[in-house]
């Protein structure tokens, strides 16, 4: 178990499209958040899979104003809540002392210029975030937040995971979001259109299979990686970094031959 809260170190890499866009949305993200059945189901399932313990201090990566932090605080001794956007953070606030939450800690700050003492977190999660990161940005935090957790911590992420259609789920899921915006006429047309240049042009939005999360999980030194699909385009992918094994008795040198 890490020995107090832990403490993030700022760099100086500007993220400010992403924080103009979050700052955008974050209030409509507040409202909305807890009235969307599927995220809803995701952020139940996160919390589920952290298995936070009381004398543990959790990290919550990309937290918006608090869907998942929120709900992991009683569980757990303190949550540092990360985000990208300063209003998101303040809305953060808002709602923790709306709870009476007191072991919340908030920080405007990019996951991706996040730094910890090896070994100082018990417990990291993010929900709906990290498909925002760049390609080759998610196995680095992933290997970052491996080295920041202490033996027997847990990374849970739930997010949205699917590829670009190559197999039978992305095509699936993909056509499922189709035609449920077709069918809101021109103004779901308009968001095709929006979206799928977005997403072909791995712009703001960049999902990744299960698959491939579970892989960077495993190659960052992961174990006991699992994925759980929650809805038809989200799962959570849960692993745990491994203790240290005993060394067992040391043999006695053979005789001569």
């Amino acid at each position: 178990m890490a020995n107090g809260p832990p403490q993030p170190v700022r760099t100086g890499r500007n993220q400010a499209r992403q924080r103009r866009f979050w700052t955008r949305r974050a209030v409509s993200w507040d409202h909305g958040a807890g009235t969307n059945p599927g995220l809803v189901k995701v952020v139940e399932m996160v919390v589920e899979q952290a298995r936070g313990r009381k004398e543990e201090h959790a990290v919550d990566l990309g937290c918006g104003s608090g869907q998942v932090t929120l709900a992991l605080a009683p569980h757990v001794a303190s949550v540092l809540a990360v985000d990208i956007s300063e209003e998101m953070i303040r809305l953060l606030g808002e709602n923790t002392r709306a709870g009476g939450v007191t072991n919340v800690h908030g920080e405007a700050i990019p996951v991706e210029e996040l730094s910890f003492a090896p070994g100082s977190v018990d417990l990291v999660v993010s929900n709906y975030a990290l498909h925002h990161l760049r390609d080759a940005d998610k196995p680095v935090l992933v290997q970052r937040a491996y080295e920041w957790l202490a033996p027997g911590g847990r990374l849970v992420v739930g997010d949205m995971m699917f590829g670009r259609g190559g197999d039978a789920r992305d095509r699936e899921i993909i056509a499922s979001k189709a035609t449920l915006l077709l069918r809101k006429g021109p103004g779901g047309w308009w968001r095709i259109l929006k979206n799928s240049g977005r997403y072909l042009l791995r712009f703001q939005e960049r999902p990744i299979s299960i698959s491939s999360w579970q892989r960077i999980f495993s190659e960052a030194g992961f174990d006991d990686v699992s994925a759980t699909q929650v809805v038809s385009e989200a799962a959570v992918v849960r692993g745990v970094k491994p203790r240290p094994q005993p060394e067992g008795p040391r043999e006695e040198p053979g005789s001569p031959g």
